[in-house]
């Protein structure tokens, strides 16, 4: 996905097993963002600082989404270790990850496997990208502030 692209209607299921539709948020603008895997020290960072920042970038009109391919479980420890105030979608079989095309190889400690890159879609509200903050951009303990910038 780019910028200009129209965002697919159908998100994916949320941690409680719900749909989660594009048209959920019509009128809002929408921060959809991937991370590779909850409870881990950089995505608990990033989830944290959207969580503490979340009444400003209500008030500017966003709404928070994130996405990884962990199961509903998962996600649903991860909210309440966290207190997250938003759903985080379970895309476990890779769909959403793949359509916006931040599913790719990566390499750690000389390692090459098939994981998420940390990307957020920041989505306007008739459902057009309008600005992608890319993995090497994103700043996981001020991201709310690139958001808001």
């Amino acid at each position: 996905m780019n910028i200009g692209d129209k965002a697919p209607e159908v998100l994916g299921i949320d941690e409680n097993g719900k749909e989660i539709k594009l048209s959920d948020f019509k009128g809002k603008k929408l921060v959809l963002y991937f991370y590779p895997k909850d409870l881990t020290t950089g995505c608990t960072a990033e989830a944290c600082n959207l969580r503490d920042n979340y009444s400003d970038l209500r008030k500017e009109g966003y709404e928070v989404l994130g996405v990884s391919i962990d199961n509903e479980k998962q996600h649903q420890k991860f909210i309440a270790k966290h207190e997250l105030p938003f759903h985080l979608i379970a895309d476990t079989e890779k769909s959403l990850v793949e359509t916006f095309g931040v599913w790719g190889e990566k390499k750690m400690y000389g390692r090459t496997y098939m994981g998420t890159f940390r990307t957020t879609f920041i989505i306007n509200e008739d459902g057009v990208i309008e600005r992608i903050i890319t993995p090497k951009e994103i700043k996981v303990k001020d991201h709310a502030k690139q958001i808001l910038g």
